[in-house]
């Protein structure tokens, strides 16, 4: 695999391998899962499109246009019916789900951690206030649901508050490998952002920061699902444990992998810096990211159909 430099070449057997990996769950599944659109079939297939927006967050490629130049010139021969810039950021966005369902096909086969331990975290994502931009409107950052739109949000890593959405990930502890994600609006609370990442599941064990605390929300969730919360101490339980020696250990042992898959994201994916101008460039974005971080942690262990 390319090294994980911003600038770093892809050779041509590993883009093949990518695309080969993208084929392979389209012939599978993916061919059913996308809706159909009218009219003849593009030259580009759109599981070239796919492989190409998975590469693209690989290569840490930040801008659409300039990557697919690079595309064009360098590996022609690989892509050679590259559709127009506007079409191939149209049907980009048309994919976005497609980018999903790739990301949850290649985790599907791989069981929660022994115990079944989860984490649950969140974090904003932010976008530029409509005052801030130029003849915006506010309609380019409305999502498809009634009240999917930006506002503010209080951002505990930097203390301060921040315009945008908030992005919430149910991750595997031990692997790293994201379960589950929503999209939200940046007031929204944290315990509602784990309300619909946790719909279905059932005798579920979840490591959470403070953010999380509620007994009353712990309750309604012990009661009518079997979920086991365990949070990270506060300081005065720092100062005076309250937990058994085993608990404290465990927390102790795993806590920092609570922020290890956002870090990653944010670091490796540039999920802050994302350059997207509207609310579906955001969640293409998003959707290619995960997909993407998921494909770096199991294709270079063999665990990626091809």
């Amino acid at each position: 695999m390319p090294t994980e430099a911003e600038g770093s070449v892809p050779t041509e057997e590993w883009l093949i391998a990518v695309y080969v990996a993208v084929d392979t769950w389209w012939q599978a599944a993916g061919r059913h899962l996308v809706p159909a659109r009218p009219g003849p079939a593009p030259a580009c297939s759109d599981q070239e499109l796919v492989a190409l927006a998975l590469a693209r967050e690989v290569l840490e490629r930040r801008s659409e246009r300039a990557w697919r130049a690079e595309v064009q010139t360098e590996w022609g021969h690989l892509f050679p019916r590259l559709p127009a810039q506007s079409e191939w950021n149209r049907r980009t966005r048309w994919l976005w789900g497609a980018c999903e369902a790739l990301r949850a096909w290649w985790t599907a086969p791989f069981p929660v951690a022994a115990g079944g331990w989860e984490a649950v975290d969140t974090t904003l994502v932010g976008t530029k206030h409509p005052s801030r931009v130029r003849r915006a409107t506010s309609c380019a950052w409305a999502g498809p649901a009634d009240g999917l739109v930006p506002g503010f949000g209080f951002c505990a890593a930097l203390a301060t508050w921040r315009y945008g959405f908030r992005l919430g990930l149910r991750t595997g502890l031990s692997d790293g490998l994201v379960r589950a994600w929503a999209l939200v609006p940046a007031a929204v609370d944290e315990r509602r952002v784990a309300d619909g990442l946790l719909t279905g599941e059932t005798d579920v064990h979840l490591l959470t920061d403070r953010g999380f605390v509620s007994a009353a929300w712990e309750r309604r969730w012990a009661t009518e699902q079997g979920v086991t919360l365990l949070t990270a101490p506060d300081h005065r339980e720092r100062r005076r444990p309250t937990r058994p020696a085993a608990v404290r250990a465990f927390v102790a042992t795993f806590r920092n992998r609570i922020e290890t898959t956002t870090g990653r994201l944010k670091d490796r994916f540039h999920l802050e810096a994302h350059w997207a101008r509207s609310f579906w460039g955001l969640l293409t974005r998003i959707a290619a990211k995960l997909a993407a971080h998921t494909f770096t942690k199991l294709w270079p262990l063999g665990l990626i159909p091809t």
